[in-house]
């Protein structure tokens, strides 16, 4: 059974920073390319940032120069690191794990609640 559990939202000022974390489980972690994926009230998930297996790293403009994403394949996790915070970050952020020769093998978490606001 695959399970991708996500930790380490919450409230936050702006300019403030938070990180994420993603646990797996069920998969050969190695093999994945691993992402986040956020979704505002009212929008739809959008993509985040993504890191591959031999990990190379892509940012959405938005967010580049202020998150970094990283993976330590012994833990089995990956991590987002989120800096200089704005309110428009404000969405539920989601781990998302794909096969990277197998792309049908993709699986998500549930989600973590990240919130930017004074």
């Amino acid at each position: 059974q695959v399970q991708l559990v996500e930790s380490g939202g919450g409230l936050v000022q702006p300019g403030g920073s938070l990180r994420l974390s993603c646990a797996a489980s069920g998969i050969i972690f190695r093999l994945y390319r691993m992402g986040w994926y956020r979704q505002a009230p009212g929008k739809q998930r959008e993509f985040v940032a993504h890191i591959t297996n031999s990990f190379s790293t892509n940012y959405v403009d938005s967010v580049k120069g202020r998150f970094i994403i990283s993976r330590d394949n012994a833990k089995n996790t990956v991590f987002l690191q989120m800096n200089s915070l704005k309110p428009e970050d404000t969405a539920v952020y989601y781990c998302n794990s794909e096969h990277t020769w197998r792309p049908s093998m993709e699986y998500w978490g549930q989600g973590t609640q990240v919130t930017v606001s004074s």
